[in-house]
């Protein structure tokens, strides 16, 4: 069997290995913050906020693909709230937001039978008129 495949946890001979550089593109030492703000919460260890920062950048990416497929869907150019709350209530994972988004209008809804807000005529530049 390879040693070199197990994981042996160190000993009071052998100092610990230090942690590997994980970038992650949300601020570590501010999730720290926000999570000591907690008085239920004491000293946290220097792992979990580079955890925590790398699954909240797992659930955005994902929460983000899955908008931008109701967009597509819709054939819009741009992914608009309605496309997210869309992909919240659509989504089995993204089942414990459908509270939060369903405090918001639809505005799919209020539009009437416009396909999708903020496209078709009128929009962009207006023209300017010759009197």
């Amino acid at each position: 069997m390879n040693t070199d495949d197990e994981y042996i946890p160190p000993t009071a001979n052998q100092p610990e290995q230090p942690l590997p550089i994980i970038k992650t593109r949300f601020p570590v030492a501010r999730i720290k913050k926000i999570m000591q703000a907690d008085d239920d919460i004491g000293k946290v260890a220097q792992a979990t906020p580079l955890v925590v920062a790398k699954a909240l950048e797992l659930f955005m990416i994902s929460l983000v693909q899955e908008s931008c497929n109701q967009a597509r869907m819709r054939n819009a150019k741009r992914v608009s709230p309605a496309h997210l709350k869309q992909a919240v209530l659509g989504t089995e994972q993204f089942d414990f937001l459908a509270e939060t988004v369903g405090k918001y209008p639809d505005p799919i809804a209020l539009s009437g039978d416009k396909a999708e807000p903020g496209t078709g005529p009128g929009r962009g530049r207006r023209r300017k008129v010759v009197e």
